[in-house]
């Protein structure tokens, strides 16, 4: 219970401690976001992604000095429950006019939990439920910028109207050919629209009022209003050899929008003075996105966190099925579990591994998995939350997976009550996996997704990953049948891989030898082996080998390699080739 009276002086100082805290590290995360446009402006594309990995650690940075100062000034971890009941409602108190309250809870519960053990806590301790409402905050400070502009064209004047949009970003340099660019973005709105658009009396365009970098791309995200149809859009700026920008593209509805800001790619450097209120306005052209993803996709994942185990209590309050071994191949380094009726797969890192994997360990893959989280994804490695203590109902698990647990890690396992405690867990949103997509699959299902799955290691390459252990089963379809690469124990930077051809055999009984006669480092990687394990079905091979033989051939992976460590950063598009305007607006 919550005490009556707020009697110790300390539980002030204390609470205005944490959020001075967390304003350091918005402010820091903040400013880390909004010089992107700078390093867009420049092409200082290397800088762009240091500051993408080095943002992902603000965050446990800020918290680890928050609860080391709160031990050092005040003995934080000794506190008896009443005190900290008292900083609650004091903190709470501190959130009424803040701009970023739902954030600045979730900065509380780390801290908190970062200083004392899981065990101690109550609902009525932490915040479970937000207490500050995210609604209507408005920033009223004279030189502050509104969540989004609007614009009120005609239909005569939507090409100024649209000019505006962009212009009023005020990008430092030149466009190729602006008009020509607003003219293929009309265009495309028209044939949209259609020759019986009508304007409505509140037809409007609606910007948010930041650009979202990433990569090598700035977006304008936004959605047109008439009557009572709202069509979000989104459009990439890129920038040539020659310093000057272009649109390259018109993103049109939901789907456009759910692939822009999907699980598998990097997020967004947006500079946000009210997040909930950016949330809010992607919510509404992403119905079918969870706030969780959005948060997760502007680079506030701590949040999106808290946000997704929110969901996870609440559905399990609402669901009756049992936790289950996840269908498919098991691994050997990881336990996968899932929940039929909840969309995400919980990995548990195992205690032991069989042979060919003895020189794994657990640091080994968690290293593997921050390499991920640090890195470009390309929309090819699904991200992952990493949680600590969770504490699930023992009567909702099959007894056939706790026993898998015991089994395989019992270091993780921590009984406590009717309730079991995984110390540690990634959870992923969940795919179906490639090779039994491919069981199933119809022929033209089965083209598009052989297809798809060279396209992923071509991406990946691109971006300096060598997935390692490239089985189809450690790649899934996606709803929207794209192919995604899950399994990141064998990962590598492409970079500190040696690409190598198999020697030519020097007489015949190394030419019949069915050991491997010829010396491989640690890191060498034969690419024509993967066919045997990879091409057995005759309709995948033929498949694969019409549209990437390449990727057996050492020559492909060795070009990539030179061609990175030249220093050259990949072009990302999250959207298809023939979405694209063309060359000419480039030149």
């Amino acid at each position: 219970m919550f005490p009556r009276e707020l009697t110790d002086t300390r539980a002030y100082d204390i609470a205005a401690a944490m959020l001075d805290g967390f304003n350091t590290h918005y402010r820091l995360f903040r400013g880390t976001s909004a010089l992107a446009k700078q390093r867009f402006e420049r092409g200082d594309w290397h800088g762009q992604q240091r500051a993408q990995a080095l943002r992902i650690e603000f965050y446990d940075r800020r918290v680890e000095e928050a609860a080391l100062a709160l031990e050092r000034d005040y003995a934080a971890s000794t506190l008896a429950m009443d005190l900290w009941h008292q900083v609650k409602l004091h903190y709470i108190g501190l959130l009424v006019n803040h701009h970023q309250p739902e954030l600045a809870e979730t900065f509380f519960n780390s801290v908190t939990t970062r200083m004392l053990h899981h065990s101690y806590f109550h609902n009525d301790f932490i915040f479970v439920r937000p207490a500050v409402s995210t609604e209507y905050i408005e920033n009223d400070e004279p030189a502050s910028q509104p969540t989004y502009r609007a614009y009120y064209p005609t239909r005569d004047s939507l090409q100024d109207a649209l000019s505006r949009c962009i212009t009023n970003f005020q990008l430092q340099g030149e466009f190729v050919d602006l008009a020509r660019d607003v003219a293929l973005v009309l265009a495309t709105v028209n044939r949209h629209l259609g020759a019986d658009f009508r304007a409505r009396a509140n037809f409007q365009i609606q910007v948010l009022s930041s650009l979202f970098f990433r990569n090598k791309g700035a977006y304008v995200v936004g959605k047109f209003i008439n009557g009572f149809s709202e069509l979000p859009f989104a459009l990439p700026i890129l920038r040539n050899e020659e310093g000057r920008y272009y649109i390259d593209a018109l993103l049109f509805g939901e789907d456009d929008l759910l692939m822009l800001f999907s699980f598998a790619r990097a997020y967004f450097m947006v500079d946000m003075e009210i997040p909930s209120a950016y949330v809010q306005f992607l919510r509404s052209m992403m119905p079918r996105k969870p706030r969780a993803e959005i948060y997760n996709a502007l680079g506030l994942q701590k949040h999106g966190k808290n946000l997704f185990y929110r969901d996870f209590l609440y559905h399990l309050r609402h669901s009756g099925d049992r936790f289950r071994i996840a269908p498919g191949i098991k691994g050997m380094v990881m336990l996968v579990f899932d929940l039929p009726s909840f969309p995400f797969v919980f990995k548990l890192i195992k205690d032991f591994y069989p042979p060919q994997k003895e020189n794994t360990t657990r640091e080994t893959i968690k290293r593997k998995y921050l390499l991920v989280k640090q890195h470009d994804r390309v929309g090819r490695m699904a991200d992952t939350l990493e949680f600590s203590n969770v504490a699930f109902p023992r009567q909702r698990f099959e007894p056939e997976l706790l026993a898998e647990i015991q089994h395989f890690c019992p270091s993780l396992l921590e009984e406590s009550g009717d309730d079991i405690v995984l110390r540690h867990v990634y959870i992923e949103r969940r795919m179906v996996p490639l090779n039994i997509y491919l069981q199933d699959a119809r022929p033209e299902q089965l083209e598009h997704a052989v297809i798809e799955y060279g396209n992923a290691i071509k991406d990946l390459v691109a971006a300096n990953i060598f997935p390692g252990d490239m089985l189809w089963k450690n790649f899934g379809v996606t709803r929207h049948g794209k192919v995604v690469f899950y399994d990141y124990d064998e990962i590598e930077y492409l970079t500190d891989c040696n690409f190598r051809k198999v020697p030519e055999p020097r007489n015949e009984e190394e030419e019949m030898s069915a050991e491997v006669w010829y010396t491989v480092g640690p890191r060498d990687v034969f690419p024509e082996t993967f066919g045997p394990f990879l091409l057995g079905n005759p309709s995948v091979r033929g498949i694969f080998m019409k549209h990437h033989a390449e990727l057996l051939d050492a020559a492909f992976w060795q070009a990539h390699k030179a061609r990175i460590l030249a220093g050259h950063v990949h072009d990302v598009f999250p959207y298809d080739p023939h979405r694209r305007f063309g060359r000419h607006a480039i030149t």
